[in-house]
């Protein structure tokens, strides 16, 4: 398998990206919608050409504006998955599979041997001989991963693979992804939505926002200590952007102060996160330990697991609000309602200050 070297920009999108990958990384892009993900994928397929770029896959430059190198999409050795399998209807699974080696130059026995390997590593084996009308949507999205991996790419590329399974087939095409990915140390990019796909097949994560990396780390890391709001959401945190005043203190770019544990030194960016059931609710200012005290309008109410989640407004600099999880019966007993004025409080203890 093949790392991966990008740097490229593209002006009519207003997206600029710089990524490395080691070979056999398998990196989750996450981010809200329009950001520019599948703008990242269609760069290193060559489905769009760039204004300023270097992509270099193995030892293979793919792209380079300043020596005037573009490689075709179907020399780069690249592989894509989309949402819809789009497999050939007037072709049997075994033909569509085989479709890629074919196109390489192998001879039909060669074409069919590799087909065949694909379809049992897949677990389709004895789907060869239909067609894909005939297909349920997971067993669809599995001959399209036998497929793509059948070109026996440098990379595969997967843009919301998942995306239109039902939910009981999503868990073990996802299975089946990590499995193959990692067994076989390919290099994968893999576009998503779904916060159990990087847990369950990326090692690594960036988060783009409005066509820039903002956020890239070991999925753990990013999950875990996340500095953006989208993988603040995503792994279901609060989080608060801010500037180190003082030791486990944090000055908001708004003028508020946060207290917490741990932190950079003063005068560098930072965020103060913790987790929605540290946050308590009230709707009259609270008395006591707390010394984080945010007031704030209610601006949904949503059933959350066993927990009635409480999304406040959006924050000063128009960030997404904090959010607190309490019990069913302390909702009740508040009388919230969407538009009522209430304080969220958090110990000090609970804000943990990660540089940002």
């Amino acid at each position: 398998m093949s790392g991966l070297r990008l740097q490229a920009r593209l002006a009519e999108r207003g997206a600029e990206f710089d990524l490395e990958l080691s070979s056999g990384d398998v990196l989750a892009v996450l981010g809200p919608n329009g950001a520019g993900k599948s703008t990242l994928l269609s760069l290193i397929a060559g489905l769009l050409r760039p204004d300023h770029a270097r992509i270099v896959l193995g030892d293979r430059v793919l792209t380079d504006t300043a020596a005037g190198v573009f490689v075709p999409t179907h020399q780069r050795g690249v592989a894509m998955l989309a949402q819809q399998a789009m497999l050939f209807p007037h072709l049997s699974v075994a033909a569509n599979v085989a479709y890629g080696p074919r196109c390489k130059g192998q001879s039909r026995t060669g074409a069919r041997a590799v087909a065949a390997h694909w379809l049992r590593a897949v677990d389709a084996e004895g789907l060869a001989s239909r067609r894909p009308r005939e297909l349920s949507g997971g067993q669809a999205q599995r001959i399209a991963i036998a497929r793509a991996l059948a070109t026996e790419p440098d990379i595969l590329l997967l843009d919301e693979p998942m995306a239109a399974l039902d939910v009981a087939v999503a868990p073990s095409v996802r299975r089946l992804l990590r499995d193959i990915l990692h067994t076989d140390h390919r290099t994968a990019v893999i576009v998503t939505h779904d916060l159990l796909d990087a847990l369950a097949i990326a090692n690594r994560v960036i988060v783009v926002e409005q066509g820039r990396i903002v956020e890239a780390g070991p999925v753990r890391d990013v999950l875990t200590s996340p500095r953006s709001n989208f993988a603040a959401r995503m792994a279901g945190v609060n989080l608060i952007p801010g500037v180190v005043v003082e030791p486990g203190v944090i000055r908001t770019p708004w003028g508020s102060a946060v207290f917490g544990t741990g932190g950079p030194e003063s005068g560098t960016g930072a965020v103060a996160l913790f987790t929605p059931a540290a946050v308590s609710v009230d709707t009259q200012p609270p008395h006591g330990s707390p010394r984080n005290i945010f007031r704030t309008t209610i601006a949904e109410l949503e059933i959350h697991g066993t927990a009635v989640r409480v999304h406040g407004a959006d924050q000063p600099d128009g960030s997404s609000g904090l959010f607190a999880d309490i019990t069913p019966a302390a909702a009740a007993d508040l009388d919230l309602v969407p538009g009522r004025e209430i304080y969220f409080a958090v110990k000090t203890m609970e804000v943990q200050i990660h540089p940002a």
